[in-house]
């Protein structure tokens, strides 16, 4: 009998996945369950709709961040601190700090995707790698100077 799994089975397959499996099976687990709705001709084109829209907006989201890492691509960022007398900066530079000032600059960017391996304590300029998808980063450069 073929199924079209409602949400994951351990040992048959993922959400929406389309199955064969045994009658007993689906009628005393899966559809007792309600893991499993029997797949007719009308269901499996819902599906495969569901899944070709799915892919649709997921391109156009990398499609969205791919432009927004091309335009945010080696701009620099100027974070002004008081800082001693050898350079050493009062506190530190950390992710959300270049974040607020890439808000105000026009870049849409959260602080979680700012990879900074630890935050910058002193003068000088540095370039800061900006994640936005597993696939699709960008850099910019952050310049610390003195107040």
């Amino acid at each position: 009998m073929k199924v079209i799994l409602l949400a994951d089975v351990k040992g048959s397959g993922k959400k929406d996945d389309v199955i064969e499996v045994s009658d007993g099976y689906a009628r005393n687990f899966l559809f007792k369950k309600n893991l499993a709705i029997e797949a007719t001709s009308t269901q499996i084109n819902a599906i495969n709709n569901k899944k070709k829209a799915a892919e649709f907006h997921k391109a156009e989201e990398i499609k969205k961040w791919k432009e927004e890492a091309a335009r945010i691509k080696n701009h620099e960022v100027v974070c002004a601190v008081k800082c001693g007398e050898n350079g050493k900066v009062f506190g530190s530079i950390t992710s959300k700090e270049i974040a607020d000032k890439l808000v105000e600059d026009g870049f849409e960017v959260d602080k979680k995707k700012i990879l900074l391996k630890e935050p910058l304590k002193s003068v000088g300029v540095y370039t800061v790698e900006i994640k936005f998808l597993p696939d699709v980063s960008s850099t910019v450069k952050v310049k610390v100077e003195s107040l």
